[in-house]
């Protein structure tokens, strides 16, 4: 059983994140979007990267390329899916997640080392960790701002389906600590199903130890073992 890592034209964390889970024992490899998904994956990664450029929305043409389809027909039969960055924006826009990825508050690219909270340790992806743990975990976006209606966010609250916050190094949610300006200092979410999430920090940049990025992504990618 192997985990697919999507590739479109522009992603550019596709080969980051195999060598990731191989790194970790996780069989990996990279599916280009028109071949579609390999059959019966163990799990799916949608990566980082600027699919199409990030013309017309961030991750709005790439959510509309037929293995998207596949996707979520895998994710409705248990397959683990994960969305970072890029992938986080094509997992909103193809309708796996709840809510939109948009503009960072600066309006500009942020690259940085950000804090987050485990808010869920239940789950497959936060496994490793203990509810109010808190990872460090690099982000690089110009539209990783979380948005959603209020009934819509206060039902995806009311439902525990944040999976992490921007937090400072103590865990406390801040404006000061929120890097793009979510709502509600929204770093990661879940699907209907929690087999199924997507998040704006990269774990897959902090798994190997020669990085210097630390290793705080690897309990999210250890999911996929």
């Amino acid at each position: 059983m192997t985990v697919a890592v999507i590739r479109f034209g522009g992603s550019n964390c596709d080969r980051d994140a195999v060598r990731a889970l191989e790194h970790l024992g996780v069989d990996a490899e990279i599916a280009w979007h028109e071949d579609g998904l390999p059959a019966d994956p163990s799990g799916v990664v949608i990566p980082g990267g600027f699919s199409y450029g990030d013309y017309l929305r961030a991750g709005a043409m790439a959510a509309r390329s037929p293995v998207m389809t596949e996707v979520r027909e895998a994710a409705a039969e248990g397959t683990p899916v994960l969305g970072v960055c890029n992938g986080a924006q094509i997992g909103s826009e193809s309708g796996l997640t709840p809510g939109a990825f948009t503009t960072n508050r600066s309006a500009r690219f942020q690259c940085e080392q950000v804090h987050c909270r485990v808010e869920r340790a239940d789950t497959p992806f936060t496994a490793a960790f203990d509810e109010g743990d808190v990872v460090r975990l690099p982000i690089a976006h110009g539209e990783g701002r979380f948005e959603a209606e209020d009934d819509r966010y206060e039902r995806l609250v009311a439902e525990d389906r944040v999976l992490f916050r921007y937090c400072d190094a103590d865990g406390t949610v801040t404006d000061a600590a929120n890097p793009n300006g979510s709502k509600g200092g929204v770093a990661g979410v879940l699907g209907e199903r929690e087999t199924v999430a997507v998040l704006m920090p990269h774990p897959e940049r902090a798994a190997l130890p020669d990085l210097h990025g630390g290793t705080d992504g690897r309990g999210l990618l250890r999911a996929f073992a």
